[in-house]
């Protein structure tokens, strides 16, 4: 019963941590497409595709915590929700310092 509770925990945060590490590989690909069309979006382009291994990197470990969660040990969720969460909240704020700078009229 424990370890069924404790592996929905961890499907639930690898999830959503692959859900945090997508949307930011994705909001960076939009920014590359709307940077493209623009004139003078060639300082976007560059910044978004520096930003891109690490959106990659982000949504790879929380891949990885998702496959290590579909296994049936205890210690395996555990260290999958450990994983998932911090894959996460890099995403999240790898996506908030992002967004704060092209909000901020940087590019």
């Amino acid at each position: 019963m424990v370890s069924a509770v404790v592996g929905l925990v961890a499907l639930v945060v690898t999830l959503v941590a692959l859900v945090a590490g997508a949307g930011h590989a994705g909001y960076l690909g939009m920014l590359m497409s709307a940077a493209k069309k623009r004139a003078g979006g060639q300082p976007a382009i560059d910044f978004a595709r520096k930003r891109l291994p690490a959106a990659g990197v982000g949504a790879g470990v929380a891949l990885l915590a998702l496959l290590i969660s579909t296994g049936e040990s205890v210690p395996g969720d555990i260290f999958a929700i450990l994983l998932g969460g911090g894959a996460g909240a890099y995403s999240v704020k790898a996506l908030q310092s992002t967004q704060q700078k092209f909000r901020g009229g940087q590019y």
